[in-house]
């Protein structure tokens, strides 16, 4: 399976190659939320105060924003397997940076925010996602990006639990010495079973030419997010999004003054997040978009928004919180199902990794602006604030979408 794979490649190897994608997504993202368990009291430990950890937070989203179109541009030019490998390799310099700074005879601080650097790197999110596409047509493109959804629920439940239970046995280093040797296995696995490149043979010989160009030439990314059909599915992205991730980037500091939760009791809802998200994304956004157009699932995430920015105006305690979950875990899922399959069939397939890359900046995106904007939101008027904001959002972005639709001739096979 590590040779070149070739335009005219078996239905049963393509399968192999997704399965093992999906895989190895699943143990990135549990190892990523494993070190998102303990970087808080590791925090704390080592003596950073509220501001010096939002200051780590902004540095980990920075470095990701702008590392997400520059490593899409990289999966395109030097394949899959170049792709994945990278960021397992960086994923690994992360934990072993987070690993050596809970070592007391080290200087943890600078160890800590040093092990942020190699986050630019770590996409195997957006690498996964261009193998599906370049492995499906069009029309099960959807369901086969759904699915990726399951390996995020994966990662978010079991990352955390064993970020706690590992640390709480063995000592906070542990889930970074864990970390660092499932990563380290994730590159040997993407380098020895990934082809070179997922790409149809066509695709490959069309893309030669440009193949030359710096990874970081910044006109050519550019170029791409201002396509007529990608950037307004870029922006109904961002902007529908928003209001909902900066909610998400001070939901551990509502879950403890708002709802006054304990830890474990956030630790259970976050765990019905990942629950829910493995469901809706991985099973239901798949199917509805095999009997609804893409653009009527868009309009619906957006005005499922709005119906829960509503509901957070009026809710009062983690009960009510609990009936909107369900509607925001659906907005989030069907709008960035839809929305990277609209912007991978936009462009040319010798491009769906840049595309993706692009696609995976609006997350960092959010983290950060969100801790800068959401508390100053949440420290003068409350949390009823962001409600406020997602229902005006999200009606301006569904008033747009009806009085001028999206073009749908980006959506044909190529």
């Amino acid at each position: 399976m590590a040779g070149q794979l070739p335009g005219s490649m078996g239905a049963l190897r393509r399968q192999g190659i997704m399965i093992l994608s999906y895989v190895l997504t699943a143990l990135e993202l549990t190892c990523l939320f494993m070190q998102f368990s303990i970087i808080p009291y590791l925090s704390r430990t080592l003596g950073l105060d509220s501001v010096a950890f939002g200051y780590l937070q902004t540095v980990f989203g920075v470095l990701q924003l702008l590392g997400g179109p520059v490593f899409g541009r990289f999966a395109d030019q030097y394949g899959a397997r170049a792709a994945l490998s990278l960021s397992f390799l960086a994923a690994s310099a992360l934990y072993l940076l987070l690993a050596a700074a809970c070592s007391p005879s080290l200087p943890g601080i600078f160890l800590l925010f040093a092990s942020r650097v190699p986050a630019a790197f770590m996409h195997t999110l957006p690498a996964a996602q261009m193998i599906i596409a370049d492995l499906t047509a069009p029309a099960e493109r959807p369901a086969a990006l759904g699915r990726l959804g399951l390996c995020f629920g994966v990662g978010m439940i079991f990352g955390s639990l064993l970020g706690g239970t590992l640390s709480n046995a063995y000592g906070i280093q542990c889930p970074a010495i864990v970390a660092l040797v499932v990563t380290l296995l994730g590159a040997v696995l993407s380098f020895t079973c990934v082809p070179v490149t997922t790409k149809e043979a066509s695709v490959q010989s069309d893309h030669q030419g440009r193949t030359k160009a710096s990874v970081f030439d910044l006109k050519a990314i550019t170029r791409l997010l201002l396509l007529p059909k990608v950037l307004p599915v870029f922006l109904v992205k961002v902007i529908s999004g928003f209001p909902s991730g900066l909610f998400m980037v001070m939901f551990s500091i509502i879950s403890m003054d708002f709802f006054q939760l304990e830890v474990a009791q956030t630790g259970y809802l976050m765990s019905f997040f990942g629950v829910l998200q493995m469901v809706i994304q991985g099973l239901f956004v798949g199917r509805l978009s095999t009997h609804f157009p893409e653009e009527a699932l868009l309009r619906s995430s957006v005005l499922v928004f709005a119906v829960v920015g509503l509901g957070m105006v009026l809710m009062s305690n983690i009960l009510h919180f609990c009936f909107l979950i369900p509607g925001l875990v659906f907005s989030v899922c069907t709008l960035n199902v839809v929305t990277d399959s609209m912007l991978t069939k936009a462009v040319s397939s010798s491009d769906t990794g840049t595309m993706l890359g692009l696609s995976a900046s609006v997350h960092p995106l959010t983290r950060t602006l969100g801790p800068t904007l959401g508390g100053l939101l949440y420290r003068s008027y409350g949390v009823p604030v962001f409600g406020y904001v997602q229902l005006m959002v999200n009606l301006l972005v569904l008033l747009v979408l009806w009085r001028k639709p999206l073009s749908q001739k980006g959506d044909r096979a190529r």
